[in-house]
C-alpha cells in the first residue's frame, strides 16, 4: 500500500478478516467479558464459532442473504457477535443509537426494510410495550440478561419473548446443516453492508451506505500507519454503532488479533481501566479534555502541585530532547488512573486544544488525532507512529486523496476525498448523494487548511461559518477553542447574531459555566447568577483580547444545563439553538 511504513494484510470483507484472525490469533483472547467481578477471556476460535452459529441460526430462520436487520443496545460481546453474523452471512446490518426515541427507533426499522431486530433486554421492553406500532412480521431477538449482570430481577415476561440470542446461538451450534450453509455464503464485499443512520449534529438524519470493502479499506489503511499489536488491550466507552468506535476499536482490533473489554459506564471508566490495564485508550476531545482539568485540578489541590506539575512537563521534555525517559517517574501517578499501561490515545470527531495534547505527551501518552466522518468509513487523515502533532488533524492515510475545494485568501476551503472507504451514497435519496459528489470527489462540508508540509487542519462546518456584511468568515469552532480553555468554562457553542445595531452579524455565545470551578475561584460556598455573570463577562473580555475584533464576542447567554449532544460527545448546535431563551422564560 502506496505510503504504508508496516506490512498490510489483505482482506477482501468482514468473513475473510473473520477466518484470517481466527487462523492467525485463534488461542488468543479477543474479547474480556466481566462476569461476578472477574474478567473471562472468549478467544478468537470462540469468538468466531460463536459468530457462525448465530449466523446459522438467522440464516436459517429467515434467510439472511439482502436481508436487513436492526441491531441496539448497549455495548457487549453479544452486540459485537450479531454485527458480523449478520454482514458475514451476506445481510445488511442497520446499528441503532440506542439513546433514541421510539419514535426514531421505528422509523429506521421501518425506512430500513429490516426484517428482525436484536435488541438488548431493555430495548426489547421498549419494543414489546409498543408492538402495535410496529410491523406485525417484525422478528425480535433479545440479548437477555445474565443474572450476575446487574439486577437479578427478570425484566423481560420470558413468553414475550420472541427468540433469544442465547437459544439461537444454541441451535446454531447443534445444527452441522445449517452451518455448512452459512459457511457456504460469500459477501460481496461491494454491496451496501452497513446502514448508518447518522445521529447528524445540525438537522436530519440521513442513511450512510457502506460496503464491507469500504471499512476493510479503511482498516488496512490504518494498519499501515499505526501499529495495533495481539498484545494491545483496548476499553471500549464509545457506543458500538458510531462507525468511529466499530471501525476503529472493533473491526480493527479484531484485524490486528488486540484484547476488548467494555467499560461498565462513565463513572466505572477509571475502575474499569485499573482492572483491564489497558495500551489503547479511544475517546472524543471533550472526554479527554474533561480528564485533562481533573488532573490539572487535582494537581492544583495540592501544596505546590501545580507549579510541581508544569516543573515534571518541562524536565520531562527535557529529558525526551537528549533520549532520557524519564516521565514514569514524574507521571507514575497519572498513568496509574488509566491502569498504568496506557500507551496511546486516539481521538477525534470534533477539534482539541492543542494544550491538552502536549501535555499528554509530556505525561509520557502520545495522542493521535484523526479527521473522518460516518461517509468515510469513517477515518481518511490522521496522526501516525512517525508524526504526532499537537494543532493538525495529520495528513491523508494511505489510499486516501484529499485536496482543498476553492481556497479563500486564508486558503480555507471544503474537504473533498476520494478513496475506497468513501460511501456507495445515501439510502434511497440520490437527490442528496448527487449534492455532496462532484467529479468522483466526495465534499465533506467541513473547512479546513493544508500547509507546505500536508499537514491538514480543520476550521469547521461549512453550514456554521458566520459571515458579516462585509463578507469577513468567522469560524465558530476557532471562538470556541478559546473559550473552552478556560476552566471556568465547561462548555460553548458560538452562533450568528443578526440583532447588531448596524445591520451586521455579530458572534453570540452560549456558555455552560464550570459552577464549582467558579465557587472555588471566588470562594464562596454558593454562587448568584448575577456573580456567574460577572465571572463569564471578564472571560469573554480575556478571549476577545486574543480574536480580530471582527470575531469579538458581542453578546452571551449562559444555560442552566449541559448542551444537548450526540453519543459521540458533539453538540448538537441544530437542537441547542433557542434553548437559553426556553430556559430563561
Amino acid at each position: 500500500m502506496e505510503n504504508a511504513f508496516y506490512p498490510v494484510r489483505e482482506i477482501r470483507d468482514f468473513k475473510d478478516l473473520l477466518n484470517q484472525s481466527a487462523e492467525l490469533f485463534g488461542a488468543r483472547p479477543a474479547f474480556s467479558l466481566k462476569k461476578n467481578g472477574e474478567y473471562v477471556d472468549v478467544t478468537y476460535n470462540e469468538f468466531k464459532n460463536d459468530v457462525f452459529a448465530f449466523g446459522a441460526a438467522l440464516n436459517s430462520l429467515f434467510g439472511l442473504e439482502g436481508s436487513r436487520v436492526s441491531l441496539i443496545g448497549e455495548n457487549s460481546y453479544e452486540w459485537c457477535v450479531s454485527y458480523l453474523a449478520v454482514t458475514c452471512g451476506g445481510g445488511v446490518i442497520v446499528p441503532i443509537d440506542k439513546d433514541l426515541s421510539f419514535e426514531d427507533i421505528a422509523s429506521i426499522i421501518s425506512v430500513s426494510k429490516s426484517k428482525a431486530i436484536i435488541a438488548d433486554e431493555a430495548k426489547t421492553q421498549l419494543l414489546i410495550e409498543n408492538k402495535d406500532k410496529l410491523s406485525e412480521d417484525l422478528i425480535i431477538i433479545t440479548k437477555e440478561k445474565e443474572k450476575n449482570e446487574g439486577s437479578t430481577k427478570q425484566v423481560l415476561d420470558p413468553a414475550k419473548i420472541q427468540y433469544s440470542f442465547k437459544s439461537l446461538k444454541e441451535k446454531g451450534k447443534a445444527s452441522p446443516q445449517d452451518l455448512e450453509a452459512y459457511e457456504r455464503i460469500v459477501p460481496d464485499p461491494n454491496a451496501m453492508s452497513v446502514l448508518l443512520f447518522t445521529s447528524g449534529t445540525t438537522g436530519t438524519s440521513k442513511g450512510v451506505m457502506l460496503s464491507q470493502y469500504n471499512i476493510c479499506s479503511d482498516i488496512m489503511a490504518l494498519a499501515g500507519v499505526v501499529k495495533i499489536n495481539p498484545t494491545d488491550k483496548l476499553l471500549t466507552v464509545l457506543p458500538l454503532h458510531h462507525t468511529y468506535q466499530c471501525s476503529l476499536g472493533f473491526l480493527m482490533m479484531m484485524y490486528s488479533g488486540g484484547n476488548v473489554a467494555f467499560s461498565e459506564g462513565l463513572r466505572y471508566i477509571v475502575q474499569n481501566m485499573q482492572e483491564f490495564k489497558p495500551t489503547l485508550f479511544l475517546t472524543v476531545p471533550l472526554m479527554l479534555e474533561k480528564i485533562h482539568k481533573r488532573i490539572i485540578k487535582a494537581a492544583s489541590s495540592k501544596h505546590g502541585g501545580k507549579l510541581a506539575l508544569t516543573f515534571g512537563k518541562a524536565i520531562s521534555s527535557f529529558g525526551a530532547a537528549f533520549g532520557i525517559n524519564i516521565r514514569e517517574k514524574i507521571f507514575g501517578e497519572i498513568q496509574k488512573n488509566f491502569g498504568g499501561e496506557l500507551r496511546m490515545i486516539i481521538t477525534g470527531a470534533a477539534p482539541i486544544s492543542p494544550t491538552v495534547v502536549k501535555d499528554f505527551q509530556a505525561f509520557g501518552i502520545p495522542v493521535y488525532i484523526g479527521y473522518g466522518l460516518t461517509e468515510c468509513s469513517p477515518l481518511v487523515i490522521g496522526n501516525n507512529d512517525r508524526l504526532q502533532l499537537p494543532d493538525s488533524v495529520g495528513v491523508p492515510l494511505p489510499g486516501v486523496e484529499v485536496k482543498i475545494l476553492n481556497p479563500d485568501s486564508d486558503g480555507v476551503g471544503e474537504i473533498a476525498i476520494k478513496g475506497p472507504m468513501v460511501m456507495l451514497g445515501y439510502y434511497e435519496n440520490e437527490k442528496a448523494t448527487a449534492e455532496v459528489f462532484e467529479d468522483g470527489w466526495f465534499k465533506t462540508g467541513d473547512l479546513g487548511t493544508v500547509d507546505e508540509n500536508g499537514h491538514y487542519r480543520i476550521a469547521g462546518r461549512s453550514k456554521n461559518v458566520i459571515v458579516t456584511k462585509t463578507g469577513k468568515n468567522i469560524y465558530p469552532e476557532e471562538v470556541e477553542y478559546h473559550l473552552n480553555t478556560n476552566p471556568l468554562i465547561a462548555e460553548s457553542m458560538v452562533v450568528a447574531d443578526d440583532g447588531d445595531e448596524d445591520g451586521d452579524t455579530t458572534v453570540r455565545a452560549k456558555i455552560f459555566p464550570d459552577i464549582e470551578a467558579i465557587k472555588e475561584k471566588l470562594k464562596l460556598q454558593s454562587v448568584t447568577k448575577e456573580q456567574i455573570t460577572k465571572v463569564i463577562q471578564d472571560v469573554i473580555k480575556e478571549v476577545n483580547k486574543k480574536l480580530p475584533k471582527y470575531k469579538n464576542i458581542k453578546s452571551f447567554d449562559i444555560r442552566e444545563s449541559e448542551f444537548v449532544k450526540t453519543t459521540t460527545h458533539k453538540i448538537k448546535r441544530f437542537a441547542n439553538i433557542g434553548k437559553e431563551e426556553e430556559e430563561n422564560e
